[in-house]
């Protein structure tokens, strides 16, 4: 078979679209051929895919060619090429006749055409051609009753095959018929077609691990089946043909023990041919009885990308094509001492470039979801970055890596990518030493670029390792060697290019001046530097050399033909992964990148643009908080700015430069950014600079008692400055607005200062003179200096809090009992007096204004031990002071006047409120657990605090407090006794921080249960004070049994749920959480106890002993199920017991269905639901029966059937369904399967 690959191979490329062949019996063909051509492509065309599902498409093309066409003649002279190239064969025969004699008709035209029709593998139809005027009605009846005879001999009821064409007056539904006819055919064939290929390639998938397997012959019937899919328009069905096709192969050549070639060897190899499947004739990339992986791979993907492009998918096509590139270059990798040199880069870089201009073309900007198209973009800055890499990696290694920018991004990338790896490093030609000379001149003349400010640093590296020393190696006949023979010949300088020339040798390893044979600038004799190492500049012309045989791409290699070449190309491709960063979510990476674009625009002395370009990354990295990184960029953007003569520009950055860490410069380069300031500032600038130096100066007002005046004295403020510079700077004056805060119409008073200040490095503390004032409360605004033309600002953007108000505690409280609710409030070195506290509850919230607000003092558990020391005493908990203040206070319209003692110190709010829920408690069982939310008893309290002189300041804070009941309670049953007696345990949590105490417990039970004995549903034993603690648990037992109803039973409304009564206690302290109501607390040990109740509803469900029906899931068949491939799953339903007796019987004898199944795994062919008749006789049974279609392989969940208008509790499932079912993959996929 693999014989035909070359024949295959040119049939593939000359045949694209589906042959319809015309039988012209009677000569017809010249009349009717406009009419049938003009109906092409179909329009309304519709195939079954690989499932046999129906699939509609916009346009069918195909062509119709005459029986006795050459075209048709000479194919498949042989069965086994008829068979092997099935997929060219005509797909519909149309039978042009006409007649006008029913004597011609059975004596010549009826066997002619029972000869034609013979072939039972044609798809066929006849059209009958009447050629009768519509005035002659003799001809016209005589052409009627032919036809007829014609329908009566070759139509059947299963299908019609004959259509009649008047060639005078044709009928108006003619060419419908006609297409649905040829539609019909195509289809057919189309189906026998594809199983036949399908039956093919199964047996030889069976043969794949025997010796006869040849992956040529599987290669020719998949790719005929996936070609016959491409031609019939179904292309989802190619492309997954195509997959399964490159998974055999990747399986096949990794699991193989035979050698063979890799391939890419050839003049031309180094450009990728992803997207040009007829790069290379199969037939030259045969080996044995497979393919070369390096052209076979590439070839996949271009029939894959062809298949994306016509659905419409470019996305997909660089999503995969990414993955390739990455892929393939690990292989490249592993074969790269055979390869030509740099064969992996160079390829990578026309791969890329090739996906980026194909899918960027085939892209329309709006017709994507916009996520999608995002992502899109994000693979084309992707592609582009891996370009732009390997394209630095290649300048590199001719001797360009003085042009490329060290910058982080650059030396992340480049440092991590390894050397190439040949066999042996390639070497200098003879005739070469003009190009070498050129190269170390261009060494020698190399000098890092000094920034800005003078700043040194040590350059990032652009190596995974030196160059030198990993050239030297793969050398023929050099191993690593002496290091001193790696620089035998040159002097040890330190170049631009990183460690490559920079190593430093001790004095007793330098070499005599008089032993070197040659000068820096002498080359040499080449004839033997192959018994020496190699020098930099060799290395470089060696590389260089050897990527002109390598590179056959005439546009790459003249990027790199000189430094402006390469320049441009890089450029473009940094240019294009940022502008396609800047699109994508990505856009980090864009900005990024703009510093790398702006390095060059530096370099070309575009400064307006380089500053541009600089100040997004440099808005990027402060941002984000990376300050190494900013360090490196910030000294170029002043760069450009002090170029530019952007002053407020340049100020700012010398400013922020100042701000950054002093870890990240030295000293004397911090002082060179402070001396650039102070002489920018004195310099002849045209109008003073407003500087906001915020970042690098603070100051704030001096701790202690605030500043108190009488009305109209003026005095004295203290104010304390930061300063971040490093040296002594002067102001040459300084102004303080204070901003009044008890009357917004006070305006800003400023204080100037009289003298020059001197701001030493540090701490440092400014006094000002206050002139006379209002009374009031005053924050610091902003702080304003003078240093020649520049005036540096501080500003204050919030002023210091004055107050706080928060919750004295965060447990939960009772719900739907008066609680005590603790509000702290905290005076901050400011006067309280006067002050007026308003409250406002929210929904579900109110005081209890009949009892009376407790006020009194506070001390914090945070405060240090020498002030707990001077305490005389404290409670246990810590929280309340022994000789405390306290008073009660009334409510007034919702506000609260604060007494004098609590002017200024902190001080607690016990107000009593109440939490009201209507929501009846509910427990749950322990096979359906369940929690109320928390969410439930949160309740809010808005609090507006007025205070200040005038009333004039405003706090305002919402707080939450956590409301709940004092137990959850949850169900069991602990025991079944053999008398049908039922223990149920009831389980008490503790839901507070507070013990609480039981009393008294009784249970009213829901219609169905009773209490044994006839009890009065108390616990079982004797029950006695049961005290649970803290957050713990508690269970109390409860004997009950299932009650035999009667009618007067049924009379009685009935009661859904059980109610569990308590009589309960609570110890605690409001201090803590939960405590005694307000309302019951006792006023002493003599008081009378007051208890609490509890009620919650538990659902206790009948157990059904007896069901009315029972469910079983009949065997699935024994042969398994397979992906794509239908089963019908069966459910019998069987009546178990007479549904006069059960209410739900009153309806009627029919049952609704439901089929419950995930969509993701299977598609449903009959009814998900409706209506079964099921006898009411007892024993009466029926089958239900659904067609399914499993979708995915693996153990799935199977489809469930409910019943919805029957309890649970009345169905039986006997025999029960599977949880889980074994689904094979197709016959096909199961071929790439390793047998252990």
């Amino acid at each position: 078979m693999a014989t035909f690959l070359a024949q295959f191979q040119t049939i593939k490329n000359s045949c694209d679209h589906l042959v319809i062949a015309v039988e012209d019996v009677s000569d017809l063909w010249p009349t009717v051929k406009n009419g049938f051509e003009e109906r092409l492509p179909f329009k309304r065309a519709c195939l079954n895919n690989k499932t046999r599902n129906p699939v509609f498409l916009e346009k069918l093309t195909a062509e119709f060619i005459l029986t006795t066409d050459s075209r048709l003649r000479i194919r498949n002279r042989f069965p086994q090429e008829q068979s092997l190239f099935w997929f060219r064969e005509p797909y519909a025969t149309v039978v042009l006749v006409t007649c006008e004699d029913l004597d011609e008709f059975k004596t010549i035209l009826k066997p002619r055409l029972k000869l034609i029709v013979q072939n039972d593998e044609r798809e066929w139809f006849i059209v009958f051609v009447s050629k009768a005027q519509a005035n002659d009605d003799q001809a016209t009846k005589l052409a009627k009753k032919v036809y007829a005879k014609l329908e009566v001999e070759f139509s059947s009821k299963k299908r019609e095959r004959c259509c009649k064409l008047d060639i005078h007056c044709p009928e108006a539904n003619f060419w419908e018929d006609l297409e649905s006819k040829i539609m019909e055919s195509i289809r057919n064939t189309l189906d026998r077609r594809v199983q036949f290929y399908e039956d093919e390639i199964r047996k030889l998938s069976e043969q794949r691990f025997m010796p006869v397997w040849n992956f040529c012959n599987f290669f020719i019937l998949k790719e005929s089946l996936a070609f016959l899919f491409e031609m019939a328009h179904l292309y989802e069905d190619a492309l997954r043909e195509y997959d399964e096709l490159e998974l055999c192969y990747l399986e096949t050549v990794n699991i193989t023990v035979k050698h063979r070639d890799f391939g890419g060897v050839d003049r031309g190899d180094d450009q990728a041919a992803l997207l040009n499947s007829g790069n290379k004739p199969l037939t030259q990339i045969v080996q044995d009885d497979s393919f070369r992986e390096f052209e076979f791979r590439q070839y996949m993907f271009s029939c894959q990308s062809k298949l994306l492009f016509k659905l419409n998918r470019p996305f997909e096509v660089a999503s995969r094509g990414y993955s390739f590139i990455i892929s393939f270059s690990k292989a490249l990798a592993l074969h790269e001492s055979i390869l030509p040199f740099c064969m992996r880069e160079v390829w990578v870089i026309t791969a890329c470039l090739d996906l980026i201009n194909v899918t960027a073309s085939h892209h329309n900007d709006g017709h994507l979801a916009p996520d999608i198209e995002k992502e899109f973009y994000r693979l084309l800055g992707d592609l582009y970055s891996l370009c732009r890499v390997k394209f630095m990696r290649l300048a590199y290694l001719i001797g360009y890596g003085i042009e490329i920018e060290r910058s982080p991004v650059n030396s992340a990338s480049l440092s991590m990518l390894p050397w190439p790896k040949p066999a042996v490093w390639p070497s200098v030609p003879p005739d070469a030493s003009s190009e070498v000379f050129v190269k170390e001149k261009m060494i020698l003349q190399e000098t890092s670029r000094v920034k800005h400010f003078g700043i040194q640093r040590k350059s990032l590296p652009l190596e995974p390792s030196l160059l030198l020393r990993e050239a030297n190696r793969r050398r023929a006949s050099l191993s690593a060697g002496n290091m001193l023979e790696m620089f035998e010949g040159r002097p040890i300088f330190s170049d631009g290019s990183g460690s490559d020339a920079s190593i430093k040798m001790s004095p007793s390893q330098k070499v005599h001046p008089s032993s070197m044979s040659r000068t820096n600038s002498s080359p040499g004799n080449f004839e033997s530097s192959i018994d020496r190492p190699m020098r930099l500049a060799e290395i470089y012309v060696a590389a260089d050399h050897a990527l002109q045989h390598t590179i056959s791409n005439p546009d790459l290699w003249k990027s790199l033909s000189s430094l402006e070449e390469f320049e441009q190309k890089y450029l473009e491709l940094t240019k294009g992964a940022a502008d396609n960063y800047h699109r994508s979510w990505w856009k980090r990476h864009g900005v990024v990148l703009d510093g790398e674009i702006a390095a060059v625009c530096f370099k070309r002395r575009n400064i307006d643009l380089a500053a541009k370009s600089y100040e997004k990354v440099c808005a990027l990295y402060a941002g984000e908080g990376w300050q190494d990184l900013l360090a490196e960029v910030l000294p170029n953007l002043a760069e450009c700015q002090k170029i530019l003569n952007d002053q407020a520009g340049y100020l700012s950055s010398c400013v922020r430069l100042l701000s950054l860490d002093k870890g990240l410069f030295s000293t004397k380069e911090r002082q060179a950014f402070q001396s650039d300031v102070v002489h920018l500032a004195h310099s002849e600038m045209k109008h003073p600079v407003p500087l906001d130096v915020s970042s690098l100066v603070t100051f704030s007002g001096n701790p202690g008692p605030p500043l108190e005046l009488c009305d109209g004295d003026p005095g004295i403020l203290s104010v304390t400055v930061w300063s971040g510079f490093p040296d002594d700077i002067t102001l040459d004056s300084l102004s303080l607005t204070l901003m009044a805060t008890y009357n917004g119409d006070e305006g800003v008073k400023a204080l100037r200062s009289s003298s020059a200040i001197v701001l030493k490095p540090g701490r440092n503390t400014i006094t000002l003179d206050l002139p006379p004032h209002r009374p009031g409360s005053y924050v610091l605004g902003v702080l304003t200096g003078q240093i020649g033309h520049l005036r540096p600002i501080l500003k204050v953007f919030k002023p210091r809090a004055l107050v706080d108000l928060a919750a004295a505690i965060s447990s939960a409280l009772l719900i739907n009992e008066p609680q005590w609710v603790g509000i702290i409030v905290r005076p901050m070195n400011y006067s309280l007096k006067g002050a007026v506290l308003h409250i406002d509850t929210g929904p579900g919230l109110k005081i209890e204004e009949s009892n009376v607000i407790e006020m009194e003092s506070y001390v914090d558990v945070s405060q240090s031990a020498g002030d707990m020391a001077k305490a005389d005493a404290t409670q246990k908990d810590g929280s309340l002071a022994v000789d405390k203040d306290f008073e009660q206070l009334r409510l007034h319209d919702g506000r609260i006047e604060f007494p004098g003692w609590a002017n200024n110190v902190t001080s607690i709010l016990w107000i009593p409120i109440c939490a009201i829920s209507d929501r009846l408690a509910r427990g749950s069982s322990s096979v359906t657990p369940q929690r109320q939310s928390i969410v439930d008893g949160m309740r809010t309290i808005a609090l507006k605090l007025e205070f200040g002189v005038s009333h004039n300041q405003i706090f305002e804070r919402t707080l939450a407090v956590h409301f709940t009941d004092p137990f959850h309670v949850s169900t069991r049953i602990a025991n079944k006794c053999n008398d049908g007696t039922l223990l149920l345990q009831v389980i008490l949590q503790s839901e507070v921080k507070a013990t609480l105490t039981i009393y008294d417990a009784w249970l009213d039970l829901q219609d169905g249960f009773v209490h044994t004995r006839k009890g009065d549903g108390r616990p079982t034993s004797g029950f006695t004070s049961l005290i649970i603690s803290p957050h713990s648990r508690a269970g109390i037992l409860f004997s009950i049994c299932l009650e035999m109803s009667n009618a007067e039973d049924e009379a009685k409304a009935p009661q859904p749920d059980s109610i569990l009564n308590l009589r309960y206690g609570i110890s605690g302290d409001r201090t803590i959480g939960a405590h005694p109501p307000v309302a019951v607390e006792s006023p002493g040990p003599e008081g009378v106890r007051q208890d609490l109740i509890f009620r919650s509803a538990l659902v206790l469900q009948r157990p059904v002993l007896d069901p009315c029906l029972a469910v079983g899931f009949l065997p699935l068949p024994s042969g398994g199920l397979r992906v794509g491939q239908l089963v019908s799953m069966k459910w019998r339903v069987e009546r178990l017991r007479d549904f006069e007796e059960d209410e739900i019987s009153k309806h009627n004898d029919e049952v609704l269905y439901e089929v419950d199944a995930n969509s993701d795994n299977w598609m449903i062919a009959g009814r998900k639901r409706g209506h079964v008749s099921v006898s009411t006789k007892q024993g009466s049974r029926i089958v239900i029966s659904i067609l399914c279609m499993p979708l995915v392989a693996g153990y799935v969940r199977p489809p469930q059937l409910g019943l919805p208008d029957v309890d649970e509790a009345n169905i039986s499932c006997n025999p029960a369904g599977p949880h889980l079912i074994c689904v094979l993959p197709p016959p096909l996929s199961s071929s790439f399967c390793i047998p252990a």
